[in-house]
């Protein structure tokens, strides 16, 4: 008999229309608010920003591009990166989001993955742009900016439009990519009604009130940035405030100046509040709260940046494949070192993964959820879906957990593959991929090492060719030249021989506990 708990917070009734449509179903009350801004002029008021989007969105639709059709997103946190997702929204197609400091053939890999026809980008990537396009069904590079040699964004706005007709529940908006609790990316795919389903889900937890501002350093290409603080704060009228990427001074430079609110972190950010001098020198009075995901926070972290800058500091839990988010702290109540109860509308299971059996109260095991959050599956990959959620629509996080007496659960371990260094996946299998083709290296594992500042850093054991030496400085400089550089390995050490079961499944747990 399964032992299922239920959220403590109250049901939330989920409307049946896009995401953008529920984005924007109130701004019509504050059509001259900002609603995001880079906090340097380029910005759009709720009213600029929907006309905008709608405006796309024609330009798409008079192209003929809609259902069917996949554009890719390759931008950092700008104004127009909300424009660009909410018109492929409006006009019905599928939007891929693409990290920008990814190599060309991790960009390549995207783009035929998900069949993308666009590709949409900035100057500054428009060389990788290009050479990852070859080989790939994208006809066109489209610029922000307007960079020679490309379409300037501002030729594809045209005639706004309502929303293109979609079975919200069925049509896939998004396609950002994990690699899930194992192997390699994987696109997962999110329908709008997943999309809304989490927002509204948030509203016992994330209580915004009028006039309030969110820092947005974390990349919106990443599912927490992408909708707990691009749609999320957009649906809740909150002034969208951005950052390409994330630089402490540059941070607390706008938190004084605009007045921030909600400061919104990964663990590593939340380490520099709590312990960078230079956070002494701002006024930091305007914040409410920080909120922390992507990976745990130590009690010991969470109540030291609370009391550095004397606000509330909470966490949550989410992956890609749940919209993401599926316990959270609500405000007033935070228990520090938990990642809170679940959301509304969310079902949980605590499950040892040998037996099957749910877990009392206090037990670990792992965390099984259920709800309208979860994704619809991976994109042309049924084995991967379902090894991930099972018959009953629970889906297995790969993560272990325990659940207190009064509902609040914590992170404890991972069962998954997937390394979190700084709030980034690496993918083991696609680092071991790698390595293995280095001409001095015979085998080898990857796995994650406990760091505080960094959550986890990636290690490798390495089985060196007999005769041969291997630095890690020339196995960094190979990586390389063929990653994103948050997927580098940081550490190395040679073994004789990779541990493996008789099914050649590497033990990762040995490596652990050497």
């Amino acid at each position: 008999m399964s032992l299922i708990h239920a959220s403590s917070l109250p049901d939330v009734v989920i409307p049946e229309v896009s995401i953008t449509d529920h984005v924007f179903a109130t701004a019509g009350e504050y059509p001259d608010r900002l609603a995001v801004s880079d906090g340097h002029g380029n910005e759009y008021t709720f009213a600029q920003l929907e006309r905008a989007a709608r405006s796309f969105a024609g330009g798409l639709a008079e192209r003929g591009i809609g259902p069917g059709s996949c554009i890719a997103l390759m931008a950092p946190n700008l104004p127009q990166y909300p424009v660009v997702f909410h018109g492929v929204a409006t006009a019905g197609a599928t939007l891929t989001t693409i990290n920008p400091t990814y190599g060309p053939g991790e960009v390549r890999h995207q783009l035929h993955d998900a069949g993308a026809d666009l590709l949409v980008t900035i100057g500054m990537f428009v060389d990788v742009a290009r050479e990852a396009i070859e080989g790939t069904d994208v006809t066109e590079i489209i610029t922000i900016d307007a960079v020679e040699g490309t379409t300037p964004f501002a030729d594809y706005l045209g005639e706004p439009i309502d929303q293109v007709v979609v079975d919200v529940r069925d049509h896939v908006m998004v396609l950002p990519y994990s690699s899930g609790t194992t192997g390699l990316p994987k696109g997962v795919m999110l329908t709008h009604y997943n999309l809304v389903a989490n927002i509204c889900q948030m509203e016992h937890v994330l209580v915004y009130t009028d006039d309030e501002v969110g820092l947005s350093a974390l990349p919106f290409f990443h599912i927490y940035g992408m909708q707990v603080l691009m749609n999320g704060m957009l649906a809740n009228g909150v002034t969208v405030l951005t950052m390409p990427r994330f630089d402490m001074q540059e941070a607390l430079q706008l938190v004084q100046d605009h007045r921030v609110t909600r400061f919104f972190a990964v663990p590593p950010m939340v380490l520099g509040l709590a312990q960078a001098p230079i956070v002494d020198d701002y006024d930091l009075s305007s914040v409410k709260q920080v909120f922390s995901g992507a990976a745990p926070l130590t009690v010991e972290l969470q109540e030291a940046c609370a009391a550095r800058i004397n606000c509330e500091v909470v966490q949550g839990f989410g992956m890609t494949e749940l919209s993401p988010v599926t316990h959270c702290t609500p405000e007033g109540r935070n228990k520090p070192g938990t990642s809170g109860v679940a959301v509304s509308n969310v079902e949980s299971r605590i499950v040892d993964p040998e037996t099957g059996e749910d877990q009392p109260v206090g037990e670990r095991g792992e965390l099984w959820v259920r709800g309208p959050m979860v994704m619809k599956g991976y994109l042309n990959n049924e084995q991967a879906t379902a090894d991930t959620i099972d018959a009953d629509g629970w889906l297995h996080t790969g993560d272990v957990a325990i659940v207190d007496d009064e509902g609040y659960f914590s992170i404890v371990d991972r069962i998954k593959e997937l390394i979190k260094y700084n709030g980034f996946q690496v993918p083991p299998a696609e680092l071991e991929g790698l390595i293995v083709t280095h001409p001095k290296v015979l085998d080898v594992a990857v796995i994650g090492v406990p760091d505080d500042a960094a959550g986890e850093l990636p290690k490798a054991f390495v089985q060196v060719v007999p005769g041969e030496q291997l630095t890690l400085e020339e196995l960094q400089a190979f990586v390389g030249e063929h990653l994103v550089s948050y997927k580098q390995i940081r550490l190395m050490e040679t073994i004789e021989a990779i541990p493996k079961s008789a099914s050649g499944k590497i033990l990762r747990r040995e490596l652990r506990d050497r």
